[in-house]
């Protein structure tokens, strides 16, 4: 008898550890949006915006089960959306210019280069 609780509670024990373990590593909505606007910030370049901020930004988009989209918009009219992987924050990045209806991939980055490491 010793021995089936000792079984029941040991496997426990591993379901709830693994389980854990699986959601630290998820990307949370906050993190998909802060790495996003830290990529922008770093490589478009903002000055434009500076005496009107409201020709650029940064928002969410639409979530899927396995995706955040985050979208910047840039004072050209252009749309660049960032697909960010919930599990892995591999993102896809797809631009898309409305005047001309031209859309195409552009690149992948790694979200986590782009968090702040110290949160």
């Amino acid at each position: 008898m010793k021995h089936i609780a000792f079984s029941f509670i040991l496997s426990a024990m591993l379901f709830c550890s693994c389980g854990s373990n699986s959601t630290k590593s998820e990307i949370t909505p906050e993190m998909a949006y802060e790495g996003v606007s830290n990529y922008c910030h770093s490589e478009y370049d903002w000055s434009m915006a500076k005496d009107n901020p409201d020709i650029m930004g940064v928002q969410m988009g639409e979530e899927s089960d396995s995706a955040y989209q985050v979208v910047f918009r840039s004072y050209t009219g252009a749309f660049v959306n960032f697909y960010v992987d919930k599990a892995s924050g591999t993102t896809r990045m797809e631009e898309y210019v409305p005047n001309l209806d031209v859309k195409e991939e552009v690149g992948t980055i790694n979200l986590f280069d782009y968090i702040d490491k110290n949160e």
